[in-house]
């Protein structure tokens, strides 16, 4: 576990729990899982095309991560239920980013690490696009902070106090894309969205403030990927969804244990 590369993919673990955290909880609360999961699936797309354009994989997948999210903001309401849209875009993207990368010819690419991560080969300069990624999203959701919870809490409260619901809306949909592109190399775009929402979900029951909450979330999501890490090492399996894996038994583990609290 001391080894060079074991200690960058901890790092990078580490900063993708702490990116993941406060948005995870904001998209908890919005009930946002499948816009989540609808993000990460689109950057696929922009995997391909920046492999394409020979250009940052982190670029294209922020790039086509915030066009897609800003798309759904766009056509939310206009004739589609949330749920359908999301499911349209979110698989057509991932559809044609597949197709996309089996035109690619002369690069030689391995898919299942962008599908399901490939944090042990996390480089010096992945660990500052991710730490960086991540200390954005943290400054930006800061930033906002009080403004999405009154707006997540009543969007008629926020209209009252003068925030504006769709600006807040727009704060999640840019942190979001941020967190999609830079979780791509630890877990991959088929687990992003576990990342932001089971150690969210684990969390809640142990806070009683939605900051605590956020703290919360951030530990867990390190936890899992300290765990996670050392598992794979130990057992031989994928470290990214040992990751998740770890995450998904430390949420079981509360939620039994929170159910026998409640019954007695």
């Amino acid at each position: 576990m001391l080894d060079d590369f074991m200690m960058r993919a901890t790092l990078a673990g580490i900063g993708v729990a702490f990116a993941a955290a406060p948005l995870g909880c904001f998209v908890v609360w919005r009930r946002m899982a499948y816009f989540g999961d609808a993000t990460a699936h689109a950057a696929i797309l922009g995997i391909a095309l920046s492999l394409a354009l020979s250009i940052s994989v982190f670029a294209g997948a922020l790039v086509i991560a915030l066009v897609m999210a800003l798309t759904v903001n766009l056509l939310t309401g206009r004739g589609y239920a949330m749920d359908t849209l999301l499911g349209v875009l979110a698989h057509s993207a991932l559809a044609f980013g597949l197709v996309a990368v089996s035109f690619l010819s002369g690069i030689r690419i391995d898919l299942m690490a962008y599908l399901f991560g490939d944090i042990l080969a996390v480089s010096r300069s992945d660990l500052v696009v991710i730490w960086g990624g991540a200390a954005l999203v943290v400054a930006l959701i800061g930033w906002r902070w009080s403004d999405l919870l009154t707006a997540t809490l009543n969007e008629d409260l926020a209209y009252a106090s003068g925030i504006d619901p769709k600006r807040e809306q727009l704060v999640l949909t840019l942190a979001l894309a941020i967190t999609v592109a830079v979780a791509i190399k630890v877990v991959g775009v088929l687990l992003i969205a576990a990342m932001l929402i089971i150690p969210a979900a684990a969390a809640r029951p142990l806070s009683r403030t939605p900051e605590g909450m956020a703290v919360v979330a951030a530990g867990i999501g390190s936890i899992s990927a300290l765990v996670g890490l050392r598992a794979a090492y130990v057992f031989d399996t994928p470290a990214g969804p040992s990751i998740v894996c770890v995450a998904a038994l430390i949420f079981a583990a509360l939620s039994i244990v929170g159910s026998l609290r409640t019954s007695t």
